[in-house]
């Protein structure tokens, strides 16, 4: 069922996708001639493009894979979770991308996260870029290899491959364009996946509508086979707890170093307004997709008696079933355009953290920008390989991967993001303690004291509320550097 067979179609619209992918990174391969264009596009990115970059790099295969397949298991009790991300990517976009915007190239020409860190607390030991970079390999590593995993589920169920043939070709194509291409080549594919990806969320659904008989029949076959799917409110097996836990996967928008630098990139302030509208709508439209693949799902397979083994493969089944194999080999391409615009944005960000943060500012602030993107796409091969790694156990779920790595992220970057644009009385010594706070408390909650506790809410809360007491605790006891309090009277005057 969860396996067709070989279509050439298929095949050739997947290789004229990857291809045209390709093609991208190998244009802008010639155009890269510094650091600033490599890792941040020499900020020259417009509203819709730095919009739908921002969404697509966010969603990841876990939005055509992960969340239907939760809905599918659980029902409408885990769209809580696309409520949770709606309500942080419209704060992210609504207080932070202006003050992010402006500190980062009129206050300060810092290019990427570990940068605006460092010359917000005035940083001169590097204690606070050391500390990002560890977050930001070690999370973003796990994070790469959930999109790795979507990608080889994808080229198995869909050409029947073994796993790790799968996984290594999905890798291949991925590494390449980033390799190649730079922050310029992935923003613009990421514009072209993040259209695709909304395409099929809308259509795939609608199909699905017409052959359950329409909306209000669906729910009657869900509702006589799975009464639960339909609840949204605390019941025996759902309490508090799960909804608390999903709402916050929001609060994990404000640390993703891959969403922050969006903002960073944005041509000018003015088109921050339209780009939130941009993003916040094409968001809106792909979950509330998502979740009406998992759970139209329950219904389909009932009705057609249909055998699913993997809940996380459901939206494969349907585009396979439902479709032509031109459309499907479209519809499919979707699954590798999420996983290509993550994994590629993880992969970059991940690099210039090795060879801007790492090796130019700590090693050797003398290093060419030719020596330091050389080294940056070292980068990404290195860290693309540690994921594939992590990636070879195809039991892997790609939701669980995902929320770990969110989670880490969340709690060590977005507290101190939050509070670092917002608190003039915060202090180094605070941001240092907040950080690796947060991260240390998600890594301990997640692998030792959720189960001990028994007490299962997602990490992310823990951590976050963890660390920023850290924050306020610390600062309260040490004193802002000198140069902080001016700068950030700079970026408020800049706001008006």
């Amino acid at each position: 069922m969860e396996v067709v067979k070989i279509s050439t179609e298929i095949a050739i619209m997947f290789i004229t996708y990857s291809a045209l992918m390709l093609y991208i990174g190998f244009y802008f391969f010639k155009k890269n001639k510094n650091t600033e264009d490599y890792f941040l596009g020499s900020r020259s990115l417009g509203p819709v493009v730095s919009a739908l970059s921002a969404g697509a790099s966010d969603m990841s295969g876990w939005l055509l894979m992960g969340l239907p397949g939760a809905l599918y298991v659980s029902g409408f009790i885990e769209s809580y979770i696309a409520i949770g991300l709606t309500i942080g990517a419209t704060l992210n976009w609504a207080f932070v991308a202006k003050r992010l915007r402006i500190y980062t190239s009129v206050v300060a020409n810092s290019i990427t996260i570990p940068d605006y860190f460092e010359t917000r607390f005035d940083d001169d030991r590097h204690i606070l870029r050391v500390v990002c970079a560890v977050v930001i390999l070690v999370f973003f590593t796990f994070y790469v290899s959930s999109g790795l995993v979507s990608g080889a589920k994808l080229f198995e169920s869909t050409f029947g491959l073994r796993y790790e043939y799968a996984l290594t070709t999905g890798a291949l194509i991925i590494v390449a364009y980033t390799f190649l291409g730079g922050y310029k080549a992935v923003c613009w594919t990421d514009l072209i996946q993040g259209l695709l990806m909304m395409s099929a969320l809308i259509v795939v659904p609608v199909v699905m509508l017409y052959h359950l008989g329409g909306f209000g029949e669906a729910m009657n076959i869900v509702r006589e086979i799975k009464p639960s799917a339909l609840s949204m409110g605390i019941t025996e097996s759902v309490g508090w707890i799960s909804i608390i836990s999903a709402l916050a996967w929001g609060l994990g928008y404000f640390g993703q170093p891959h969403i922050l630098v969006r903002f960073m990139s944005i041509r000018s302030t003015k088109e921050i307004p339209l780009a939130t509208i941009i993003g916040i709508s094409w968001m809106a439209i792909s979950l509330l997709g998502a979740c009406f693949i998992g759970v139209l799902g329950i219904a389909y397979v009932y009705k057609f008696e249909l055998s699913l083994n993997d809940p996380e493969k459901i939206f494969i089944v349907m585009s396979q079933l439902l479709f032509n194999p031109w459309i499907a080999g479209i519809l499919l391409s979707a699954i590798l355009a999420a996983v290509m615009s993550t994994a590629s944005s993880q992969l970059l960000v991940s690099s210039s953290t090795i060879a801007e943060d790492f090796y130019k500012r700590v090693f050797r602030k003398d290093a060419s920008s030719k020596t330091v993107m050389n080294l940056g796409r070292a980068g990404v091969l290195l860290v693309a390989f540690i994921a594939f790694v992590i990636s070879t156990d195809k039991n892997s779920s790609i939701l669980s991967i995902v929320a770990y790595a969110w989670a880490g992220f969340g709690a060590s970057f977005g507290s101190v993001m939050i509070f670092s644009l917002f608190w003039s009385k915060m202090t180094r010594s605070g941001a240092i303690c907040g950080m690796i706070t947060g991260a240390v408390v998600v890594v301990v909650y997640k692998n030792f004291l959720a189960s001990a506790l028994n007490f299962p809410i997602y990490e992310i809360v823990p951590g976050f509320i963890c660390a920023s007491i850290a924050i306020v605790l610390v600062s309260l006891c040490s004193t802002p550097r000198a140069g902080t309090k001016a700068a950030y009277q700079k970026m408020l005057e800049n706001l008006k």
